[in-house]
């Protein structure tokens, strides 16, 4: 348990110090943030085809209402927490890829609804917007984080062995007290 938390809290330092470091920002981050803004126009744009993206924004043509995706609005800061989570974990390194590739979906899928949800509630109430996008967005992104951990815990190859032993002495000791003898 110490390991892990050891190896989480190193991997968390490492990665968010090379997230803020300027070519990582330029070649890497940047890019990324705009593709997101690019695939939150191309959604919304089924709803409404007025709706531009130029690099990190999404806006309106109509009534030029815009929104910028910035620095933790884009999904990194939640990636870089599942990242760590899922390889500080002791498991089989297969097992750690195809959890983080299924988290990567999972948080960037939320990720876009929470967008484009945010970009309509804009154009409706500024307030709501703000709350939105301060407390309930941020807060449902670091936990969607979390959710996909815990499930991808529960998919490894030692919680399930841990499971069925579990189950059948569960089915051993309701088989005793049915019969009234035990059982090996």
């Amino acid at each position: 348990m110490i390991r892990f938390f050891v190896l989480f809290t190193v991997l968390l330092i490492g990665l968010f110090t090379l997230e803020i470091l300027q070519p990582v920002e330029m070649h890497v981050i940047l890019p990324f943030t705009s593709l997101v803004a690019d695939v939150s126009a191309w959604i919304v744009q089924f709803f409404d085809d007025n709706v531009v993206a130029v690099s990190n924004v999404i806006r309106d043509k109509t009534t030029g209402f815009g929104v910028r995706i910035e620095r933790g609005c884009n999904g990194v800061e939640a990636l870089i927490i599942l990242f760590a989570a899922i390889f500080a974990f002791p498991a089989p390194f297969k097992n750690k890829l195809i959890g983080f590739a299924i988290g990567f979906v999972a948080i960037q899928g939320l990720n876009l609804v929470r967008i484009v949800s945010l970009f309509y509630m804009g154009q409706w109430n500024q307030v709501a917007f703000e709350w939105f996008h301060l407390y309930l967005w941020q807060a449902l992104i670091i936990l969607d984080a979390l959710v996909v951990w815990l499930i991808w815990l529960r998919t490894l190859p030692q919680a399930k062995a841990r499971r069925a032993r579990e189950e059948e002495e569960r089915r051993r000791a309701e088989a005793e007290q049915e019969s009234g003898t035990p059982s090996e």
